[in-house]
């Protein structure tokens, strides 16, 4: 009989302009990981799959989904709408010995420690706040406001990210390949601590 693989909870936080949606993809292709995907009461646009993008629901039925405890991790996001992650789709992932990835901010993070305090959770910093704000001005989608909002954003992001101890791990992302590599092995190695313990 094969070994199963051990399930796994990965949660991956980083600010905008961090690099991290390529580490994130890099490490889902790596272990054939599967993508959480999250539940929304936004809008669902022409282009999207519900199921697939979001699983679009209704401002009452996330928040009865809130009180009946559905959620690992919530958050109203700009004030207006809300985000979650659903238990359940999570949990079936596991338990059949898959890594479920997810890409959420701080706040999430916080939530994830303590209702899946065996999850990983990696942060992705910047080499330094001066490259931030340089990859940032790079990626010529906003206006010097948009991009001044967002680097302010990142800043308090990534003090949050520190002082609350939501996280075990911290990589820089200074060199794309090394920042990858190191969250793979991070992974490899709670995976292969998990299957030894009893």
């Amino acid at each position: 009989m094969v070994e199963q693989e051990q399930g796994l909870l990965v949660v991956i936080s980083g600010p905008s302009g961090v690099g991290k949606t390529t580490i994130v993809h890099r490490v889902r292709d790596y272990f054939n990981a599967i993508f959480s995907v999250s539940a929304t009461t936004r809008p669902k646009s022409n282009r999207e799959i519900d199921g697939v993008d979001y699983f679009f629901i209704t401002p009452s039925a996330f928040e009865q989904k809130v009180n009946d405890n559905y959620f690992l991790e919530h958050a109203e996001v700009f004030g207006c709408h809300r985000y979650g992650t659903l238990r359940a789709p999570v949990k079936d992932t596991l338990a059949i010995g898959k890594i479920m990835l997810l890409d959420i901010d701080v706040q999430g993070g916080m939530q994830i420690r303590d209702n899946m305090p065996q999850s990983v959770r990696i942060f992705i910093l910047p080499p330094s706040e001066e490259e931030l704000l340089r990859r940032l001005e790079a990626r010529g989608r906003e206006d010097e406001d948009s991009i001044q909002r967002r680097f302010q954003e990142a800043k308090q992001e990534i003090k949050l990210s520190q002082e609350s101890g939501a996280y075990q791990y911290f990589i820089t992302n200074d060199d794309l390949e090394l920042a990858v590599a190191e969250t793979i092995a991070i992974i490899q190695k709670t995976r292969s601590n998990l299957a030894a313990s009893p």
